[in-house]
């Protein structure tokens, strides 16, 4: 997939505005999850969108009547091929204001967790890969890189995203 752009990027600064207006509308306020998967080599898990640039942490948005627990277990299952064993690691609550006005992200670490088919991503994920916290990949999103940072290196944890 290296040097190959798939065609939602292109559509991405066009899409978002509206999607951002459509949210704004429907909602006051957002809240997503993403989840720091760790494996028994202490590596982390990763995943590139097929319609947004960078290396992310797995995750999404929570829906309605789902707590945020529940939509991490989903999302890790749809994005990564990872199901939850047991009770996540609360880690944070980050504003992710710079993106989007209301947001906010809950972060969690998954150590205890197994392989299963991917629930159903339709079409979002263009790849998962797993990377030493020292050596993460080009492209790694600032959000990714400070979390990692914040967990693995002792860095200071911000309220941000």
């Amino acid at each position: 997939m290296n040097g190959v752009m798939p065609w939602r990027r292109n559509l991405q600064p066009f899409a978002w505005p509206l999607y951002q207006a459509y949210s704004r509308l429907s909602r006051g306020a957002t809240l997503g999850v993403r989840g720091l998967v760790v494996d028994g080599e202490g590596r982390v898990l990763l995943v590139e969108h097929t319609y947004m640039a960078g290396w992310f942490l797995p995750g999404g948005g929570v829906e309605r009547r789902e707590t945020v627990e529940h939509a991490l277990a989903r999302e890790m299952q749809e994005e990564a091929g990872v199901r939850v064993l047991g009770r996540p690691q609360l880690l944070g609550v980050h504003a992710n204001h710079r993106v989007f006005r209301g947001d906010h992200v809950v972060f969690f670490r998954i150590d205890a967790w197994e392989p299963c088919e991917p629930a159903h991503h339709q079409g979002e994920i263009l790849q998962c890969a797993w990377f030493a916290p020292a050596a993460l990949p080009e492209g790694v999103t600032d959000a990714t890189r400070r979390r990692i940072d914040e967990v693995f290196h002792g860095a200071p944890v911000s309220p941000h995203w």
